[in-house]
């Protein structure tokens, strides 16, 4: 599905990704861990062409992307839910959800399984988007996400900062996406046990390369210990 062979990324003069190469399969969700610091929102960046410099080769199902630009690559079929979530304070749910659908792929229209995986959202599209809690206003996120209909999506820390209950939520919403309708995914994660319930390959990062992947079942205690303790 994604391909990122021998990618190096830049901002300015920092290189922050180092000959990176990454098999993103169809169809599962990947996990990319490590330490703060260590690459991994750079590596959504670099995939979805935004606020980075990069050289190497990305393709989205056999087709070169690294040289488009942010808007070409969502309508190819990334989606991008980025860490703090991005929501503009002053629309409305309705109208946040609506962005997707003009960033990607997607009819100007809200898709129904959006509505249905968050009846919060459902029941409030008329609400300012910035009276809404971190949750629900992740789960806006998520919808927005939805509504550009993409073969890939990309989660950067989805559960940062969330209630509990929300963060269920989330899980089920995203294991559905995934398990149910095969979306492919690519989940930034700090929350081990989350990353192992939702996962079915993981990559782990320090100082901007790969320095372990494989299923999540190679996830053990002494790879987590090696690279996340602190």
């Amino acid at each position: 599905m994604l391909k990122l062979t021998h990618v190096d990324s830049y901002y300015g003069r920092s290189h922050a990704l180092q000959d990176v190469s990454l098999h993103i399969p169809a169809g599962q969700v990947t996990a990319i861990l490590g330490r703060n610091g260590m690459g991994k929102t750079t590596l959504l960046r670099t995939l979805m062409g935004s606020m980075v410099q990069s050289t190497g080769a990305i393709e989205l199902e056999g087709r070169r992307i690294d040289g488009l630009p942010t808007h070409q690559r969502a309508r190819a079929g990334i989606a991008y839910v980025p860490q703090g979530r991005e929501i503009i304070a002053d629309f409305s749910v309705q109208q946040n959800i609506l962005m997707g659908a003009f960033a990607g792929r997607g009819p100007r229209a809200i898709p129904p399984l959006a509505l249905e995986l968050f009846p919060y959202l459902a029941a409030n599209l008329q609400r300012p988007g910035g009276v809404l809690s971190g949750g629900q206003q992740q789960q806006l996120a998520l919808a927005r996400a939805l509504t550009a209909q993409p073969k890939v999506m990309l989660l950067d820390e989805p559960n940062e900062g969330i209630q509990p209950s929300v963060v269920e939520e989330i899980e089920a919403a995203i294991t559905r996406l995934n398990r149910e309708f095969g979306l492919t995914m690519v989940l930034v994660e700090q929350n081990i046990d989350f990353a192992r319930r939702v996962a079915s390959h993981f990559a782990m990062f320090e100082k901007g390369t790969i320095v372990e992947s494989g299923p999540i079942a190679a996830l053990t205690d002494a790879v987590v210990d090696r690279h996340m303790a602190f």
